[in-house]
């Protein structure tokens, strides 16, 4: 089954907890305009105390992010819960595959929630389990299977995260996407080692050629949509990289024409991009990294240098109200929020804290113990991996 021919879901009836797509919000949320709602949640989550431990993506809004204990990308956030073994509960204020991740990386009688379970992932539900399933397949019937190593980046469902662990594979982020990669080519005895790499594209291409040399026209896009991914045989089996067609809808929409209109606005501008950025605006970029990477880029820049950041709008915001010594500017035209992450606003935050005080858990991210599993495998051979394993 694949995104278009999903059964539609009316927004905040139902769920399909297999998709970055669960909409169900049972109870009356606070309204938006309660003047009260900064005060509220700051009383729920002092009468929970150290049994609440509140969790914030850097593209969270600032209404949500301030009453974050820890801020950070999504690994490094499920390790930071996984490091607070006595919080009772981890408050995931972030998308449905992280608060995954924090399941399957803290103890089980810890309890993860999810503030609104519409807060999914684009690029995530992009790769469905029973589509790489499907691809696997067709791999074996090109006589590749046995030469293809599967990785994942971290911004995928925990049944890929299991599929990558149970085939050999590992999962990376985007700081570590390199080391992985190099690792999973050593896999192979012989040098004929191949990577699906899943669910993003932009990263795996950019990784493939910019970091280990692999020319362009040995990475195929493999399209889950098309019969056969829209691969011949003899394409599987010259390809060094099959990269799965999935891309983030933030950060694909950024383009080169806007990068040469801003150098030519500011001369001497430095633009600095995340990887899941489309290949012809890394070529262009000065600097190319992670998130934590890009923070601190721009806190290490010398006063009065100008920047344009191609990465979600809330976190340059951010940036820029934090050093207004420098000039931060955003790689695109128009106004582009990560719209899933943005469904965790106050109201639903309140609403899960008073829940969780009054002793209801609500919006509870489980993952089944044989997932849970074979996707710690896959976890644990990207901590076990040299050099930047642990950063996010």
């Amino acid at each position: 089954m694949s995104t278009i021919d999903l059964p539609l879901l009316p927004l905040g009836k139902g769920r399909d907890l297999d998709a970055e797509r669960g909409v169900e919000c049972p109870g009356d949320l606070p309204a938006a305009s309660d003047p009260d709602l900064v005060a509220r949640a700051r009383a729920a989550k002092e009468a929970l105390g150290e049994r609440v431990f509140v969790l914030g993506h850097h593209y969270q809004r600032d209404e949500v992010i301030q009453f974050a204990d820890v801020t950070g990308d999504s690994f490094k956030l499920a390790r930071d819960a996984a490091a607070r073994p006595d919080a009772e509960f981890i408050v995931f204020c972030g998308v449905h595959f992280m608060a995954e991740s924090a399941d399957i990386l803290t103890s089980p009688d810890q309890k993860v929630v999810l503030p609104d379970l519409a807060a999914g992932c684009s690029m995530a539900d992009m790769a469905r389990l029973r589509q790489v399933e499907d691809a696997w397949d067709a791999m074996a019937d090109a006589g590749i299977q046995d030469s293809v190593v599967p990785v994942t980046y971290m911004n995928s469902s925990a049944d890929i995260k299991a599929f990558c662990g149970r085939n050999g594979g590992v999962v990376c982020t985007s700081s570590n996407a390199d080391v992985a990669l190099d690792w999973a080519f050593s896999q192979k005895p012989g040098g004929d080692a191949k990577i699906l790499f899943l669910p993003d594209q932009h990263l795996g291409r950019n990784t493939a050629v910019l970091e280990m040399g692999i020319a362009l026209d040995e990475c195929v896009v493999w399209d889950p949509l098309q019969p056969g991914g829209g691969l011949s045989a003899e394409e599987l089996q010259k390809a060094r990289m099959i990269l799965w067609k999935g891309h983030c809808s933030v950060h694909g929409r950024f383009s080169e024409d806007v990068v040469d209109e801003l150098r030519s606005k500011h001369p001497g501008i430095h633009v600095l991009v995340h990887p899941e950025c489309k290949h012809e605006v890394v070529l262009k970029a000065d600097l190319v990294g992670s998130t934590e990477f890009i923070i601190k880029t721009i806190e290490a820049a010398e006063p009065g240098s100008v920047w344009a950041v191609g990465t979600e709008l809330n976190l340059v915001k951010r940036l820029a109200d934090a050093h207004p010594d420098k000039t931060i500017v955003f790689l695109d035209r128009n106004v582009c929020y990560c719209s899933t992450m943005n469904r965790i606003d106050l109201p639903h935050l309140v609403w899960a804290l008073e829940n969780l005080v009054a002793g209801e858990v609500v919006n509870q991210i489980t993952v089944d113990p044989e997932t849970e599993a074979d996707a710690l495998v896959a976890l644990q051979r990207m901590l076990d991996l040299p050099g930047k394993s642990h950063r996010d």
